[in-house]
């Protein structure tokens, strides 16, 4: 009988979690006002020929990388993050070595790297899912060939410090360390090209078209890093990865960024606002650099999913992630949507008996203490 290979049959299930899905999506962390018109007006003009032809990418790869302020030959478009995961992959990882991750993070870093056969190594973030730096680099061995770490990071919105990150790159030079930028847009600091500056050729920058553009549906990603090493990614593409549609809309897109700067300032506010509303009802939230807020409502979680998906509001549940237990992902939206959120939160805090204790008594509803750390429970 034909097996696939053992470290597919070992990999667990991904359930997709768009399944059914109906109401405000605050659950994926996309954009909710969706793309620029710009991009709507050009995905009318597109014609058949377009469509029924292969498309070039080096053209809207080096418009992507002007826009970026790198060289061509240090971009690569991709189907989404997703596949950039997986050409570094591809690429750097062999059966027998090692991925390192810092956990709760991005699923898809553990499923795509234990797919070529390496073993995954995690380590727990520190309080208040903080980069544990000191225990990342001690975990570093000669086996060591991939080191994935978003910033902002996936589910948190935590973000770690450049200079920790190149640290990170100098003390590795065997591994690829992918820093995975995905939410960019709304924290502002990159360390895109540093691989020059600082001599790092094993340094990746990973970004997205789906967050801050809304253009999740055409799966545009973006994967930088040293010329010399890019033309090896190159190899393992493939030549017609980024569909036409995708080619054709990206101009636009770039060309449209008081779009872009209008809903990140939204997301911006609305982030700010919904942490401040979580915390006066005495729900713990974490400071976030993301499109997104993780709230622990602990005892609440499933009576708070269940009510807010009553009134038509996703959200997603992060309680079996690492360090998380009682925990829910909230997205951030445009303002409309925003306020449509808050005002089903207040609904539902009173529903499901959400009080805000005495301060005296230094506890949440929640039943966590008020601005403990992170690392409640148990954490792989």
């Amino acid at each position: 009988m034909l097996k696939a290979r053992e470290a597919v049959r070992n990999l667990p299930a991904y359930e997709s979690p768009i399944a059914g899905r109906k109401g405000l999506r605050l659950d994926l962390n996309e954009n909710t006002a969706g793309c620029s018109p710009k991009v709507l007006a050009r995905l009318r003009e597109i014609t058949a020929e377009e469509i029924g032809y292969y498309q070039e990418r080096e053209p809207a790869e080096g418009m992507v990388a002007g826009h970026l302020g790198i060289e061509r030959s240090e971009v690569v478009l991709t189907n989404g993050v997703d596949e950039a995961i997986h050409l570094l992959c591809q690429t750097f990882l062999d059966a027998g070595d090692e991925a390192l991750l810092v956990v709760p993070t991005f699923a898809m870093y553990e499923i795509m790297g234990a797919a070529t056969g390496a073993r995954v190594v995690t380590v727990p973030a520190g309080e208040n899912f903080r980069l544990p730096f000191a225990e990342l680099l001690a975990r570093v061995s000669s086996r060591t060939r991939l080191i994935a770490i978003a910033n902002p990071n996936n589910p948190t919105g935590t973000v770690a410090e450049a200079e920790e990150l190149l640290e990170i790159a100098r003390r590795a030079p065997d591994a690829a360390v992918l820093i995975d930028e995905a939410y960019f847009e709304f924290y502002g600091k990159t360390v895109m090209g540093a691989w020059r500056a600082h001599e790092l050729a094993n340094l990746f920058v990973a970004r997205t078209f789906s967050k801050a553009y809304g253009m999740a549906g055409l799966r545009a990603g973006v994967l930088t890093g040293h010329r010399g090493q890019m033309a090896l990614v190159r190899r393992v593409s493939s030549p017609f990865n980024v569909n036409a549609v995708a080619l054709a809309c990206l101009p636009a897109a770039l060309g449209d960024a008081e779009h872009v700067a209008r809903y990140v300032q939204q997301v911006r506010e609305g982030r700010e606002g919904l942490r401040q509303e979580l915390s006066r009802r005495g729900i713990h939230c974490w400071p976030s650099e993301a499109n997104f807020v993780l709230a622990k409502f602990g005892r609440l979680k499933d009576a708070f999913i269940q009510s807010m998906t009553a009134r038509g509001i996703l959200v997603r549940d992060r309680g079996r992630d690492p360090g998380c237990e009682g925990c829910v992902r909230i997205t951030v939206g445009s303002a409309e949507h925003t306020q449509r959120l808050l005002a089903a939160l207040a609904e539902v805090m009173t529903e499901i008996g959400a009080e805000i204790l005495p301060e005296s008594k230094g506890e949440t509803v929640s039943g966590s203490r008020s601005g403990t750390g992170a690392n409640e429970g148990t954490a792989k």
